[in-house]
């Protein structure tokens, strides 16, 4: 049994490109039978190649689970995940741990590095973790791209929490994915390094072409985006294009209201 499924892709130019994520009637619950929590309710959505997108909701909304199952970490219970036109469906855990390596970076809130590596060799892992040959020259420009030209020595504990998480953008971008799944990025940063690090995300996806999806809690971090996606109760609950801090504060505060009314 294979696990993926590309879709089927012309050579024509006027061939839309697939979208870089899609997902269809994607539910996920978690618990035993008498205490069941429904952490996503038949979401569906699709982002464009080369789009910043936010996610944000309130406590319990499902916007870690929604980028867990998106990025193939978790598994939904139903419906269907397409990342970069290709379906993750079935399989094992080992033929969705190589896609993963191959189409997808992560970025999380504690780094994730580890700490007796050099900058260098954490960015470079992913690569030796695929089975990949490593280039360390164009690594070497992703470091320098990033800020850290003058850190490939150092090591984490070396490192402020703003160029922890430049290493992690590396690293991320260093395999090439077509998808940066990044959750709470600046949840543990001040607010300067929590600034150079949106704008980091922001030039992988104008300058790299990347596709990244932001789960915040910020609405600041959020207005760095192309648009927000809010969540509640498990549900898409609107989208707001060409976000400002301001605005997407006020639709988190009426989304606030309604998911306590029960809408």
């Amino acid at each position: 049994m294979t696990m993926f499924r590309s879709g089927a892709r012309s050579g024509r130019d006027t061939e839309p490109a697939p979208e870089a994520l899609r997902l269809v009637k994607v539910t996920k619950s978690y618990g035993a039978e008498d205490s069941t929590v429904t952490a996503l309710d038949g979401v569906t959505l699709g982002l464009a190649r080369g789009t910043f997108t936010a996610v944000m909701g309130p406590s319990g909304s499902g916007k870690s689970t929604l980028l867990q199952c998106a990025a193939g970490l978790d598994r939904p219970d139903s419906g269907i995940v397409r990342v970069d036109g290709t379906e993750l469906t079935g399989g094992s855990e080992a033929e969705l741990t190589k896609f993963r390596r191959g189409r997808i970076g992560f970025v999380f809130q504690q780094y994730n590095l580890l700490e007796t590596l050099t900058v260098a060799q954490n960015t470079v892992l992913p690569l030796k973790l695929a089975g990949r040959r490593v280039d360390r020259r164009r690594a070497r420009e992703i470091l320098v791209s990033v800020g850290l030209g003058d850190r490939l020595g150092h090591r984490p504990d070396q490192l402020s929490g703003g160029q922890r998480q430049r290493v992690a953008i590396a690293r991320a971008l260093v395999t090439e994915p077509r998808v940066i799944f990044a959750d709470e990025p600046t949840g543990a940063l001040d607010t300067r390094s929590a600034r150079e690090v949106l704008a980091l995300l922001r030039q992988a996806v104008l300058v790299h072409g990347r596709t990244v999806v932001m789960v915040t809690h910020d609405p600041v971090a959020a207005s760095h985006a192309d648009s927000v996606l809010f969540l509640a109760d498990g549900r898409l609950a609107g989208r707001l294009d060409a976000p400002t801090a301001e605005a997407v504060a006020e639709r988190l505060a009426h989304l606030g209201d309604t998911a306590t009314a029960g809408v």
